[in-house]
């Protein structure tokens, strides 16, 4: 789980955002898009149900499967939210192009953004298996970023910050496959960058929250991560221990549960950063609905704090191993691939020694 991970799937969601509601079920796109997220004003008459020791009831499975991309188009500038009318209006475009492709007999999954997936690749076909995000419940709203304010955008790097992700690139190139140690926690299947902060994922986007006493666990889908957030009081484990997801403490401020996680690996998640302090805000504004919100600092990394929000809509079911180690042939097989070609360079290299 890189930076740069982050930076591929912000381009990437933005690219497929319009395209991707499209899919959505007829339901889903029926649906008023005013309507799924309101502020928590809005919701004042609603009282949220409670837990056994009096907390807001957060528990159930949810999912944050959206259509809004992570960072803000340029070209939108500072638009925070579409019309109700844009909205209609882009996704009918981006249905009767989709319906197109589906005439010309190509699989929706490959247009569906998924990371990685080509509009020629038919090696998977997503839908298939339900993974298909447009298959999905959607997390709706008129949001033009997750990332809120005027830019819509992740801050800035520090000059600081530039040479340090610029040395690490450095270092990398030509030993991209010298093992797996040189791959992201990602590719690896070890750390996702869905955790923390709760992000969307191409696919699986789901979430399962249960609460105990001085206790909220949050299990993502994918893949498999479970936070163990204690709300007793307790201080941050000691500076010098870092972890890949940090190190998170919660409490309750009136209804809503304030997750303050610090402690971060400089591996994750987000690469070069050093100091990475985040704090996330989960309020349950109505039966079905939480409005999530993060704010993500580290004085070294950015010139400023960047913040973002989403709704996470609650779901019937329940979450599903995600196997990501037992089906991660790619790793193993893009490091054979490279063994043979250094022996292919090293049979070229001699032969040429040996012509002169």
């Amino acid at each position: 789980m890189t930076y740069r991970h982050f930076a591929s799937m912000a381009a990437l969601a933005a690219v497929g955002a319009v395209m991707l509601l499209a899919l959505a079920p007829a339901a889903v796109r029926a649906q008023s898009a005013s309507s799924a997220v309101k502020t928590n004003a809005a919701h004042k008459a609603w009282t949220p149900p409670r837990t056994a020791d009096g907390e807001p009831d957060l528990q159930g499975v949810w999912t944050n499967n959206t259509v809004t991309p992570l960072e803000r188009p340029k070209e939108l500038g500072g638009k925070e939210f579409y019309t109700e009318a844009e909205l209609q209006t882009l996704a009918k475009q981006e249905r009767e192009r989709l319906q197109q492709i589906e005439d010309q007999g190509q699989p929706l999954a490959n247009h569906s953004g998924v990371e990685g997936a080509a509009p020629d690749d038919v090696h998977y076909d997503f839908s298939q298996f339900g993974l298909d995000r447009g298959q999905s419940k959607l997390a709706w709203n008129r949001r033009t970023s997750i990332i809120v304010g005027p830019d819509g955008r992740i801050s800035p790097l520090t000059a600081e910050a530039r040479a340090r992700v610029a040395e690490i690139r450095a270092k990398s190139k030509g030993h991209e496959f010298d093992g797996p140690e040189n791959f992201s926690l990602g590719a690896r299947c070890i750390a996702r960058p869905n955790v923390t902060p709760l992000l969307p994922t191409a696919y699986n986007s789901n979430l399962q929250i249960v609460q105990g006493r001085g206790y909220v666990a949050i299990e993502t889908e994918e893949i498999h991560d479970v936070r163990m957030i204690p709300t007793d009081g307790r201080p941050h484990i000691a500076r010098n221990i870092r972890q890949w997801y940090g190190d998170s403490v919660g409490h309750w401020e009136g209804d809503t549960l304030v997750i303050d996680t610090t402690n971060f690996s400089d591996l994750n998640p987000f690469r070069g950063a050093q100091n990475v302090h985040m704090i996330e805000r989960l309020t349950r504004v109505d039966q079905d609905t939480i409005l999530y919100q993060f704010t993500v600092e580290d004085p070294g990394m950015w010139t400023k704090p960047w913040s973002g929000e989403l709704p996470i809509t609650k779901i019937d079911g329940q979450l599903y191993e995600y196997a990501c180690h037992e089906a991660n042939y790619p790793l193993a097989n893009t490091l054979r691939g490279a063994r043979v070609a250094e022996a292919e360079a090293a049979k070229r290299s001699a032969a040429t020694k040996a012509a002169q």
